[in-house]
């Protein structure tokens, strides 16, 4: 879950980070009154999650509260990137000497977190990558160590720092990668890191992404999602406990295992290429679990994709024997009655697969094709999806 700026900031703030004071407004004379509250300059800025807010201007700076309520009026319902501004911050403003960046990751590859950091930072941190790598210093940090003020020394002195700024930056280091741990984040960004003309090191930006595997262990993150901006199918699937991923296709994909979800996405993609181009719509993982409630749970999500053209069921029965998964089909299917309109291509595999096939064969619902291999469901289901 990405978390809005000013929800990051609010996050910094309880771990320590020195950030700058910042209210949100949902109106004009909401960003006005936040204005006078914190005085002085402020910006103004779209709480969106992308980026690029500033050349689309969604940061604006206010001298006053009244440039505070005109800004905030221009930028609420401005659409950036496809996503419409209906929240701003009002900051508080300040005296920026220099702009530095920050951040600390999950690194997949590596199996390790990673750190990068740069003296140069600021808002063109991604062109700085491109056009001047050395600039960037990319340190690996051991997650059983983690950034301690040794480690946090050497991010700011590999990222060229002067030995004046190394122990300033390097607490802040230090408490970043607190609120990184603490909040089973898999993502702590601040662009920019300033030192200000008072010689102070501000958080002025951040960026936070939590994992939400790790929900349990954290109340309050419910409280930090977006619900009214979130898909409604993935919403949906959510409230269900499904693991769904919305993706732009037109076949809809339901199976049962991570790694069997991933190879039917591959296997529709490369069949769909024979089909005028239809790709998969979903990932849909019901789980070992495939009972009627749960598959009708996910036939209903994905049935209600305007795009889904057709739907390949793709299980290979292991603890479930595939007779079970046959029966939840059928019952699903009677569950969802007339809401059930698109074809469904099942390929069922392993334990009990010969009595799965025959409960399916003896029930012959009409919208219900067999295939006896993936590459044959993924086949018909792309035929079927391009009709």
């Amino acid at each position: 879950m990405d978390l809005y700026e000013y929800q990051a900031r609010d996050m910094f703030e309880k771990h320590g980070v020195p950030v700058l004071r910042g209210i949100v407004a949902d109106t004009p004379a909401e960003a006005k009154a936040a204005a006078e509250k914190i005085g002085g300059v402020t910006v103004v800025k779209a709480q969106v999650k992308t980026g690029g807010r500033g050349k689309a201007g969604g940061v604006k700076v206010a001298k006053t509260a009244d440039d505070a309520f005109a800004a905030a009026e221009a930028i609420l319902g401005l659409d950036i990137k496809g996503h419409v501004v209906k929240r701003v911050m009002v900051a508080e403003g300040a005296r920026i000497a220099q702009e530095y960046y920050f951040s600390v990751l999950l690194d997949r590859a590596n199996r390790s977190y990673l750190s990068l950091c740069s003296y140069e930072g600021g808002m063109e941190i991604e062109q700085l990558a491109v056009e001047r790598p050395e600039a960037l210093a990319k340190v690996e940090v051991n997650p059983s160590t983690g950034i301690d003020l040794a480690k946090a020394k050497e991010i700011a002195i590999e990222a060229k720092f002067p030995a004046e700024l190394v122990d300033k930056v390097a607490e802040v280091f230090v408490t970043l990668y607190k609120v990184y741990v603490d909040e089973d984040a898999t993502l702590v960004e601040v662009n920019p890191l300033v030192l200000t003309e008072d010689g102070d090191i501000l958080a002025l930006d951040g960026k936070v992404s939590l994992d939400e595997n790790a929900g349990f262990r954290h109340a309050d993150h419910e409280a930090l999602e977006d619900k009214a901006a979130a898909d409604p199918l993935e919403a949906k699937a959510k409230l269900h406990d499904l693991n769904y991923v919305k993706l732009d296709g037109e076949v809809g994909i339901i199976g049962n295992g991570a790694g069997l979800v991933m190879s039917t996405l591959d296997v529709v993609a490369y069949a769909g290429e024979n089909h005028g181009g239809v790709r998969p719509a979903n990932f849909l993982d019901i789980g070992g679990g495939a009972s009627a409630e749960v598959m009708a749970a996910g036939l209903d999500v994905i049935l209600g994709d305007p795009q889904v053209k057709s739907v390949f069921v793709n299980v290979f029965g292991g603890i479930t024997a595939c007779d079970a998964v046959a029966n939840g089909i059928v019952a699903a299917l009677d569950i969802l009655g007339d809401a059930a309109t698109k074809p469904l291509v099942v390929r069922l595999d392993g334990n009990s697969v010969e009595e799965g096939r025959q409960i399916l064969a003896a029930r012959n619902h009409p919208l219900v094709t067999l295939a006896t291999t993936m590459d044959d469901g993924a086949d018909r289901a792309a035929a079927l999806a391009a009709k």
